[in-house]
């Protein structure tokens, strides 16, 4: 089978998308493996820290979508690597699929998507002194991208999701944003940190309060909230 008809897969499932705009609809996941960041709270590590994963082609993917469910999430890890996304893609919605790519925004393709979500990494990401200093410069390096970030915004429906742990991190979300003057504040979506039902209780309030303040979306996490921090789901 040609490598690029393939691609290395986590996981496939049917659930409920968790986050963003589209919370609480039904969903195929296609979880690639492999990340070009290194996220201290990766709630993946399998995709990105110690990647795992199986060879499924294109043909297997698209045929793997459950009859009647219409909605296609393709996630990972970072999908964006992989250079036959835009073919899976294309296939999907050939199939009358809605699209949507989970991305950090590090890297740009041309493909055919209903919707980009969009997921840039906060300093709050990064790597902790337990990690190699190798490890931290490298995603700090890597986590903002600003020209792919432009490059996104202005080709795709785009969403913008922010991962918040402390109510300080709204002050480097507005610098960001302050550059694309673009971007309504309804399309940026804003989502406690947390791995866990108290975590999320913990954060969500006050972030709530932010998000109205300043009038942005809250986003719940709504696989974790229902079935706590664990694969296919």
């Amino acid at each position: 089978m040609p490598t690029d008809d393939r691609l290395r897969i986590a996981e496939t499932f049917a659930s409920l998308q968790g986050e963003g705009g589209l919370a609480g609809v039904p969903s195929f996941f296609v979880r690639t493996t492999g990340c070009n960041l290194r996220c201290e709270w990766c709630d993946t590590p399998y995709t990105s820290w110690d990647p795992e994963g199986t060879w499924q082609s294109i043909e297997e993917l698209v045929a793997a979508v459950p009859s009647g469910m219409r909605h296609v999430v393709v996630t990972g890890g970072e999908p964006m690597l992989w250079s036959n996304l835009p073919r899976l893609t294309a296939e999907l919605r050939a199939r009358g699929c809605h699209v949507t790519i989970e991305t950090a925004g590090t890297i740009y393709r041309d493909l055919t998507c209903d919707l980009m979500s969009v997921s840039p990494k906060l300093a709050n990401s990064d790597p902790g002194p337990a990690r190699p200093a190798s490890v931290r410069d490298d995603h700090r390096a890597r986590r903002t991208d600003r020209d792919v970030l432009r490059r996104l915004i202005e080709t795709y429906s785009c969403q913008l999701k922010f991962v918040v742990a402390a109510p300080g991190d709204l002050d480097e979300i507005e610098s960001l944003l302050a550059e694309f003057p673009r971007v309504l504040p309804e399309t940026v979506m804003l989502m406690p940190l947390g791995t866990t039902r108290q975590e999320l209780a913990e954060r969500g309030p006050w972030l709530a309060a932010l998000c109205r303040e300043r009038g942005f979306r809250f986003s719940p996490r709504l696989h974790i909230e229902l079935w706590g921090d664990r694969r296919g789901t």
